[in-house]
C-alpha cells in the first residue's frame, strides 16, 4: 500500500500543499523513480530487485495514480512539476538522489539533472527529443489510448485482461510484450490511465517541450526500447546529441515501458547507472 506525503510548493500564487502517492523499499543510496503517465506500479517488476541496492522511491506524478492533482491554477509545466520533485525530496529527507524516470518522467528527470538537483540520471524513452511531426503522432496515440480506456465499461477491462489477446489489446501500444503483464495489473493500469486528473493539462503543457540543453557534471543514462511503438528509438540518437556525455543503451525486445518486458536488463541498466 503506498503511502502519502504533503508538503509545500512554490507557485505564482504563493505557497500551496501538494499531496503525492509513493511506494518506498529497500536500503543503501537513494533512487528515485517517477510516474510515467499512468501510476508508480510500472516500476513493481524492477521494484524487488533495485532495493536489495537502493533505498527505492517510486512516485505517482501529480495528477496521476492517486497523487493529488495540481492545486487549482497552477501548470502542470516542466519547470513547476520538476520544483515539485525538488521540493518532495526535501520533504522525504532525500538530498541529491541518483533518479531514473520513463517517458513523461525521463524528461522530468534530465530536468532535474540539468537543475543539478540529483546525483546522476537514467531516462528511459524520455520524452522531449522528438519532431514535430513524432510529437503529434505520440499525442495523438496517447489520447486514444486514453479514449478507449474511459469509454470501456470496468466490467469489459476485467473480461479483456483475462486472456493475453485481450491485454494485448489494452496495453500492447506501450508493452512489447503484453502477454507479461498480470490481469490485475492489465486492469489497475487501464483505470489509472481512465482517471488521471492531470492527464490533458499535461499533454497541453508538453506540447511546446523540446530538450535542447546539456546536462553536464551529471552521469547520464538513455535507454531506448527497440520495439518502442509510442517514443520511436530514432529520438535516442537525437538525445545523444543533445548530451554527448551520455550514456546510450538499447534495451533489445523492450516497448516504451521496458520494466515488465525485461525487468533484469531494466534493473542492471538503472543499478550501473546509479552507481
Amino acid at each position: 500500500m503506498a503511502a502519502e506525503i504533503s508538503f509545500s510548493i512554490e507557485t505564482a500564487r504563493g505557497s500551496r500543499t501538494l499531496s503525492v502517492a509513493y511506494e518506498r523499499r529497500g536500503t543503501g543510496e537513494p533512487l528515485l523513480l517517477h510516474g510515467i503517465g499512468h501510476h508508480w506500479q510500472a516500476w513493481e517488476p524492477v521494484m524487488d530487485i533495485l532495493a536489495t541496492e537502493r533505498d527505492v522511491v517510486a512516485v505517482d506524478l501529480p495528477g496521476f495514480g492517486t497523487s493529488a492533482a495540481l492545486p487549482d491554477g497552477v501548470p502542470y509545466d516542466l519547470t513547476t512539476v520538476t520544483a515539485a520533485l525538488g521540493a518532495l525530496c526535501g520533504a522525504l529527507g532525500i538530498e541529491r538522489p541518483h533518479v531514473a524516470g520513463n517517458s513523461l518522467g525521463g524528461l522530468l528527470a534530465l530536468e532535474l539533472g540539468r537543475e543539478k538537483l540529483v546525483r546522476s540520471v537514467t531516462a528511459l524513452s524520455p520524452a522531449g527529443f522528438w519532431t514535430e511531426a513524432e510529437r503529434r503522432y505520440a499525442f495523438i496515440t496517447l489520447r486514444a489510448m486514453r479514449a478507449g480506456a474511459r469509454s470501456l465499461p470496468l466490467p469489459m477491462i476485467e473480461r479483456l485482461s483475462r486472456s493475453a489477446a485481450g491485454r494485448m489489446a489494452l496495453v500492447s501500444t506501450i508493452y512489447a510484450r503484453p502477454g507479461r503483464r498480470s490481469p490485475e495489473a492489465a486492469v489497475a493500469e487501464t483505470c489509472a490511465l481512465r482517471g488521471a486528473t492531470g492527464f490533458h493539462q499535461t499533454l497541453a503543457a508538453g506540447g511546446a517541450v523540446l530538450f535542447t540543453d546539456d546536462v553536464r557534471d551529471v552521469p547520464v543514462t538513455i535507454a531506448w526500447g527497440s520495439r518502442d511503438r509510442l517514443l520511436l528509438r530514432r529520438q535516442g540518437v537525437r538525445a545523444k546529441h543533445v548530451i554527448p556525455g551520455a550514456r546510450l543503451v538499447r534495451l533489445p525486445g523492450c516497448g516504451h515501458v521496458p520494466m515488465s518486458d525485461d525487468p533484469a536488463l531494466v534493473a542492471r541498466v538503472l543499478l550501473d547507472g546509479s552507481r
